[in-house]
């Protein structure tokens, strides 16, 4: 197996979001051929096309990233059963401008995570949406982390069992999909 760079996406800006935990935890329990490189969105504007012919570096840096990853890992919060908005404007900047898309052809996986039950659906299926029009051959495994909050100690350790054992399985099925993909 290759070594492969993923960029990993989180869609909470919050210092000790639960999402970012959870990244976290994938990458230590993913396989040794996947690097795992966070690629911050809290410094995008929002997309306008506007501004297009000149654009922030923000976006350009942002859109560098994402070009020079092999595969990407988003794991996002569910807003109103959708994506947060910060995570929607990261798709947008990264698409554009129309025909240089920085996510075409990128295999990527989705986690969305959740203090409830459900495990974060909307936002999932959502994401998947642009996934597909963007070009992005999704992991079909669908991975929701529900009751998220109780999963972590105060440091911000993983200490369910239960969840790492998945977190570790859905890391290795990834890396298998990411190798069939390219």
């Amino acid at each position: 197996m290759s070594q492969r760079t993923v960029a990993v996406i989180v869609g909470s800006l919050r210092k000790d979001s639960v999402s970012r935990k959870v990244a976290k935890a994938i990458a230590a329990l993913a396989p040794a051929s996947l690097t795992f490189r966070f690629v911050e969105i809290g410094d995008l504007a929002f997309y306008n096309e506007d501004v297009e012919p000149n654009p922030p570096q923000p976006w350009t840096g942002f859109r560098a990233h994402i070009k020079a990853a092999d595969a990407v890992l988003f794991v996002t919060p569910e807003y109103n059963r959708s994506v947060p908005a910060v995570l929607k404007n990261a798709v947008d900047v990264g698409s554009r401008p129309y025909g240089a898309s920085a996510w075409s052809g990128k295999p990527a996986a989705v986690v969305s995570v959740s203090p409830g039950a459900i495990g974060g659906f909307g936002a999932n299926h959502h994401l998947r949406q642009s996934l597909v029009f963007l070009n992005m051959p999704a992991l079909p495994h669908e991975a929701y982390v529900g009751n998220a909050f109780s999963l972590f100690d105060d440091k911000g350790e993983l200490t369910n069992e239960k969840t790492a054992e998945f977190l570790k399985a859905f890391g290795q099925t990834f890396a298998d999909w990411i190798e069939q993909q390219l």
